[in-house]
């Protein structure tokens, strides 16, 4: 042939491929793939047909705004199997008169983005032409087995990638409450966003052409993906704020999705949305990360550490009153703290290291320079190893440091009690294809005072005192001796534990009475055990006071002081209650109350310390939809709700969204709801995608802001 063949029509079939690689949510009309999985396009030409003896097509692939054959952002594959090896396939699958369908597959270790598709037509004989035939986009694929995010099981592929909503755990660890959410991952231009925060992060600013080349790294897409989720360092997508004072953005407890977050990130050129707190930013990460294609799920750990020092201790400090105090070294015990797990092999790590690996894009500490946390191997954590990458030291205080507990008084500190396992508990996940929640806590840490966590908890404190000893030994000084701490920890291993009833004479414990509901007073006793054969006359003070869900101590609105005697194997109960006019004022978003007890015993210097943390309900929003559900035909949606409050409450507002229920979040303005007032509203839209789906809502006020209900439904695909 003198002249190459003509591509006058190119079809990448997108419906068809869409579907196969999963990704028919997110378009039908782009073409969207996997990699690792052959999709098939057609090629229509104007002057004839492909001859396999004379023709040679060559396919081109290109990311980035620098592709490089040895970067692997550029890769070139002949359909002849002519021109060498490439990581890129292309196959015939028809060869008609005027078309040809070919079969390509992209590397299962590509890098993910957006890429253009060429293909040079050489004759062998004559000039070779060159096209552009288009863009698709490139995910990781876990149905893959050579993908480094596979992942084995297809209910847990439903659950991790393609299920659209969900739940976070709230609360605390004795009323633990799931919180609705959805993620819409696979919504209109989501997919762009989440490319778009690829090209927004430092690492592409600075050096673009290696940043797309490493976006075939799972470990480093996370990392990238964690990083830009908080705006710490870069134009990423959420502000934190603890402080109370949202004035000027958006409460973090108003929140019921990311797609509102995202495309409002996106449409102020990429400037942080105001507020999020530590669910905010995971449940957002989940959505970018699933998007992508990384197996992800929300992980909510109760009483979660915060260890600033390093040395898996958390400090607490209290008064004699019993009030909690402000931690000077920054230490705390986050009621609640979220964060994300995401599935992939760790093959920088040894044997036995992948899988689950925690993520967390809440800004706490710096990793490599920057407010990123993770991947850190969950089976690492387990095990102790602390050492290994990515921040696995800090993701192990989180669910295992020890809490020491000093009382502040005459500028002194007094040690009141260690405690081994308040740290850590309930750790707690969506399960999978279901609405319960799945506690996963051992698979973070043996089961609290086995051997083996002791075990755990003592190979993790090694390995951190080695690598100062090792800085020590770099900086010229003696090598470090076992501390004190080691051998403590070496004892208590060696040492049968003592049952309570030989270390223990007297005990104190909170007992609510009832639950405590947003707008009642709160009532409670204080339950006083004397196991000894003596009498104990015992002073109590008591407090109360308001928790941010970070451990914040906020001021003590009230207190008192008991006086109780016992009698030798006695148990007395003290009665207490905090009037919901004492309360309300000094209340936080978090509807959080610490109630604390310090007792000392007049003829004793040991004090004797307990507390309670108390996470105030609302009743929650009533969803009924009036019908059958169906595409693209209208759907009534009924929702109930009330003010829980013996007061008026005002500037009353209803969100409600769900994805493939509303194209986008509802906003209803209610104005004014009179005291316990009951009311409904009636809403009107037209599904556009089939399958369970959820509808979440919320409703906000002056006095309240996370009225929360929601309702799973069935859409279905009609005729």
């Amino acid at each position: 042939m003198a002249e190459g063949l003509e591509v006058a029509l190119t079809d990448f079939q997108s419906s068809r491929n869409n579907v196969r690689h999963h990704t028919q949510e997110i378009s039908v009309d782009h073409l969207i793939v996997r990699r690792g999985q052959a999709f098939s396009i057609t090629l229509y030409f104007s002057n004839g047909s492909f001859q396999p003896g004379l023709d040679n097509i060559i396919f081109v692939t290109e990311t980035g705004p620098l592709p490089d054959l040895a970067k692997g952002t550029r890769a070139m594959f002949s359909l002849t199997g002519r021109g060498g090896p490439s990581p890129w396939i292309a196959s015939l699958e028809t060869n008609g008169p005027t078309s040809l369908e070919v079969s390509l597959c992209a590397s299962p270790t590509a890098a993910v983005g957006r890429y253009l598709l060429k293909i040079h037509i050489d004759p062998f004989q004559g000039s070779v032409t060159a096209y552009q035939l288009g863009e698709f986009i490139l995910l990781f694929n876990p149905w893959c087995p050579e993908d480094a995010v596979y992942l084995d099981s297809e209910p847990q592929r439903q659950e991790y990638v393609m299920n659209d909503y969900g739940f976070i755990y709230q609360g605390n660890k004795n009323w633990i409450r799931p919180c609705p959410w959805n993620y819409g991952q696979f919504e209109d231009n989501i997919i762009d966003v989440c490319l778009t925060l690829l090209d927004k992060s430092l690492h592409f600013q600075i050096d673009p052409a290696t940043d797309c080349a490493l976006r075939g790294s799972p470990i480093y897409v996370s990392r990238v993906v964690c990083a830009m989720i908080n705006s710490n360092d870069d134009s990423g997508v959420l502000n934190g704020n603890w402080s109370e004072n949202y004035t000027d953005g958006v409460n973090p407890a108003e929140w019921t999705g990311s797609v509102a977050i995202l495309k409002q990130w996106r449409a102020t050129g990429c400037q942080p949305v105001r507020y999020g707190q530590c669910w905010v930013f995971a449940a957002v990460m989940c959505t970018v990360m699933r998007c992508l294609g990384i197996p992800t799920r929300v992980i909510t750990n109760f009483d979660s550490g915060h260890d600033t020092d390093g040395n898996l201790i958390i400090d607490e400090y209290y008064d004699n009153t019993g009030r909690i105090l402000n931690n000077k070294k920054k230490d705390t015990i986050w009621n609640f703290h979220v964060w994300n797990e995401c599935w992939m092999a760790r093959q920088d790590l040894p044997p036995g290291y992948g899988g689950w690996q925690v993520l967390d894009a809440t800004p706490q500490e710096t990793s490599n320079g920057l407010y990123c946390c993770g991947p850190a191997s969950v089976s690492a954590i387990k095990e102790g190893e602390v050492d290994l990458d990515y921040d696995t030291r800090f993701a192990f205080s989180m669910v295992n440091a020890d809490c020491v507990s000093w009382l502040v008084h005459g500028g002194r500190e007094q040690k009141l009690h260690r405690d081994t396992s308040s740290v850590g508990n309930f750790i707690s996940t969506k399960s999978i294809q279901s609405d319960e929640r799945d506690d996963i806590t051992e698979n973070y840490k043996y089961r609290e005072g086995t051997p083996q966590e002791r075990q755990a908890f003592l190979k993790a404190l090694q390995k951190l005192e080695a690598r100062r000893s090792q800085g020590s030994l770099r900086a010229g000084s003696q090598p470090l001796r076992p501390t004190p701490r080691i051998q403590e920890e070496t004892r208590r291993l060696d040492t049968p534990s003592l049952r309570p009833s030989d270390i223990i004479q007297v005990s104190l414990k909170f007992q609510l009475l009832g639950r405590p509901n947003m707008g009642q007073d709160i009532r409670f006793v204080l339950l006083a055990l004397n196991v000894s054969s003596q009498f104990k006359d015992l002073k109590v003070n008591l407090s109360a006071q308001s928790l941010l869900h970070d451990g914040s101590p906020l001021s003590p609105f009230w207190q008192d002081t008991a006086f109780i005697t016992l009698a030798p194997q006695e148990a007395k109960t003290y009665p207490c209650t905090i009037p919901y006019s004492q309360y309300s004022q000094y209340l936080s978003t978090d509807k959080l109350i610490r109630i604390s007890a310090l007792g000392e015993e007049k003829s004793r210097p040991e004090k004797i310390l307990a507390n309670k943390i108390i996470t105030l309900s609302y009743p929650s929003i009533t969803i009924n939809v009036l019908g059958p559900a169906i595409v693209n035909q209208p759907l009534s949606i009924e929702v109930i709700f009330s003010n829980p409050l013996s007061e008026q409450v005002a500037d009353c507002v209803l969100t409600v969204e769900g994805s493939g229920v509303f194209k986008k979040q509802q906003r209803v303005l209610i104005g004014v709801l009179k005291p316990q007032h009951r009311a409904r509203v009636i809403l009107t839209t037209v599904p556009f995608k089939s399958g369970p789906r959820q509808i979440q809502a919320n409703l906000r006020s002056d006095k309240f802001k996370d009225i929360k209900g929601y309702r799973n439904i069935y859409v279905d695909f009609g005729l």
